[in-house]
């Protein structure tokens, strides 16, 4: 079988190149809910995913059109790039948000951190991934300790939200969905460069966001709005956005996607530790814990027995 174009000699420095891009992804993802916040207070979910993915846009411009592309893009690779566009994007996105409008914090958390056993399971199906043990131990302990971080931090009293069953619910579908997003990059990752992919899947699904949330809740607001809401949306689509895509997609296709879930459990964690010092919350015993659990899960996954072969990884 012939490499792919864009297919690397999967050096241990690459690997570990591959594994810190995901680790930074994480992080960046992780003060999401943040900036979030900030801009939910001054404007609906879907005005606020829009200017999210405009000032994205704005990041991933320049890399759409950056120098030539070696290959061109064929019919059946730019159906999967609306497809995937489409369920990455607007589908995704609305869907989180408007769960996390409907339960609170803690729950939204800890139905995040399900995504890397989703996307373990899901590796192993369509990509024939194989994880070892060692590999589907450090997922549970990393999930667990997830689970910990939020069961451990206890919510502000001046906080009256109650979760939802249908707000955990949307949150779950959307995780669902963006298993279709991760995987279907990988597949175009294997012809075309994890910029190229990553620039226009964020320009195409923004166009197709603009639209929807243009006809259903009309332009975004532009007066009235405050210095701190626009700082909060540029950071979100600048930083949690257009440069965690890049650095995700250019990670995941260095290491085995199966691996690199563990990574996302960074970002409910963080998420969750950036919640308990806004509201005063302490950290207890159970929050401690979970991050210890969450950090061996990582070293584990990183340094000890690579199970997957390249001819696997990008077959």
């Amino acid at each position: 079988m012939q490499n792919p174009p864009f297919a690397d000699k999967f050096a241990p420095q690459s690997r570990w190149l591959g594994y810190s891009a995901c680790a930074a992804a994480g992080c960046l993802w992780g003060t999401g809910f943040y900036f979030g916040k900030i801009a939910l207070r001054e404007m609906s979910v879907s005005h606020m995913v829009l200017y999210r993915f405009l000032f994205a846009c704005l990041g991933m411009l320049p890399a759409a059109f950056l120098g030539r592309q070696r290959h061109s893009w064929r019919p059946a690779e730019l159906r999967i790039l609306v497809l995937s566009a489409m369920l990455g994007i607007p589908i995704q996105f609305l869907l989180q948000f408007h769960g996390l409008a409907l339960t609170t914090v803690s729950h939204a958390a800890l139905m995040v951190g399900t995504m890397p056993v989703l996307l373990a399971v899901a590796a192993a199906i369509f990509l024939h991934e194989r994880l070892d043990w060692i590999g589907w131990l450090a997922l549970f302990a990393s999930t667990l300790g997830v689970g910990c971080i939020v069961l451990g931090g206890h919510p502000a009293s001046a906080s009256g939200a109650r979760p939802t069953l249908i707000g955990d619910l949307l949150i779950v579908v959307s995780l669902t969905i963006a298993l279709g997003w991760v995987l279907m990059s990988k597949r175009l990752m294997q012809v075309h460069s994890p910029l190229a992919v990553s620039a226009w899947s964020i320009l195409t699904g923004t166009a197709m966001l603009a639209a929807w949330v243009l006809v259903v809740a009309g332009p975004p607001p532009v007066r009235h709005v405050s210095l701190t809401a626009w700082f909060a949306l540029a950071a979100s689509g600048l930083l949690c956005t257009a440069t965690t895509t890049f650095l995700w997609n250019w990670g995941i296709h260095h290491v085995p996607a199966s691996r690199a879930g563990v990574f996302l459990n960074i970002e409910p964690a963080l998420g969750s530790y950036l919640g308990v010092r806004l509201l005063g919350d302490r950290l207890g015993p159970l929050a401690w814990l979970g991050g210890a659990l969450i950090l061996a899960a990582a070293i584990a996954l990183t340094t000890l027995g690579h199970s997957v072969e390249p001819e696997v990884l990008l077959e």
